[in-house]
């Protein structure tokens, strides 16, 4: 029972840092080894929003809200983990998808009508990246195993 909690847990973690990373980011990013390396949780480099032009006072509303949006998704995981029938996975899926449209919304609100602009044209284009996604994943698991 102890190591399925563990597993449990862990397996609703990895997404959660997974959707904390920005695209590209990662050991292994577009430009190589370390793209956008992360210091003390901080990213240094380009982001996602690095594009907008951000002032002092619009990073700093943007880093409180993230930081808002990361506790409240570690609630929400440790709320939902006890209870793992699939409307519950749903539920939380639902939940989630919600509280990210409300940031977005918070962030949108901080910007000037030209960073809007790119806001969302940032929005599409990743969109855009998790349907490719998405795609591969659905082809991949519709391919042959290799014998091996």
């Amino acid at each position: 029972m102890r190591k399925t909690l563990i597993a449990l847990m862990f397996a609703a973690a990895v997404p959660t840092v997974a959707m904390a990373m920005p695209e590209g980011a990662g050991p292994m990013g577009p430009m190589g080894p370390m793209d956008g390396p992360r210091h003390g949780g901080q990213m240094h480099g380009k982001g996602p929003y690095s594009q907008l032009d951000l002032s002092r006072e619009q990073r700093q509303q943007m880093h409180k809200i993230m930081g808002e949006q990361r506790h409240e998704r570690r609630e929400l995981v440790e709320k939902y983990l006890a209870k793992l029938s699939p409307a519950d996975q749903k539920a939380m899926k639902d939940e989630m998808a919600a509280r990210h449209e409300k940031v977005d919304a918070q962030i949108r609100g901080l910007l000037k009508p030209e960073q809007q602009k790119e806001f969302d044209a940032i929005q599409k284009k990743q969109a855009e990246r998790r349907a490719e996604w998405a795609e591969f994943k659905a082809w991949k698991a519709q391919q042959p195993q290799k014998a091996q």
